[in-house]
């Protein structure tokens, strides 16, 4: 047992003459510091979400919980109630309903491609703004790029994958 502990006493000096590690020195990783708000002079922070062929620019602050896409308020351009609950969804997750003003440009793709691409930007906006509510939005997935878009069309079918009508005579 005495020739175990001398012999990796012997290893970790060799180590550290090496310049690997240090012969006292506890092996361990520093702790990581708490990332910066990312905010501009206006008080804002601004990312981008995507979503199928959509792309929005989102900027998010402080505020009264005004949604404003496109130069329009969220119950004009998003209509239906569902597209309205999944712009909703980070600030439920995160209990701050009513505390952020949004104001996002989008374009590309069609409404639900939208919605996906504005609260894709408002979750990695919010991230910025208040970096603690990163674990919340990442568990909730909304952090995460929803990466699947519409296939293309091959030559020799008549879409993705359909083929032409078989005709025996």
């Amino acid at each position: 047992m005495a020739e175990d502990t001398q012999n990796t006493d012997t290893q970790a000096e060799g180590l550290a003459a090496l310049g690997a590690i240090s012969a006292d020195a506890p092996v361990s990783e520093a702790p990581a510091a708490p990332a910066e708000p990312k905010i501009d002079n206006l008080g804002r922070s601004y990312a981008t979400g995507r979503r199928k062929d959509a792309a929005a620019r989102v900027w998010v602050k402080r505020g009264t919980g005004q949604v404003t896409i496109n130069g329009r308020k969220l119950e004009v351009y998003f209509a239906r109630p569902v597209l309205q609950m999944i712009l909703a969804q980070p600030f439920d997750a995160t209990e701050r309903t009513g505390e952020f003003d949004v104001i996002a440009t989008v374009r590309g793709g069609g409404l639900s491609g939208q919605a996906g691409a504005v609260r894709h930007g408002i979750s990695r906006a919010l991230t910025l703004f208040e970096p603690g509510l990163r674990p919340v939005l990442k568990a909730g997935g909304f952090l995460t790029r929803d990466s699947r878009v519409v296939e293309r069309k091959k030559y020799g079918k008549a879409k993705a994958r359909r083929s032409f009508q078989f005709s025996k005579r």
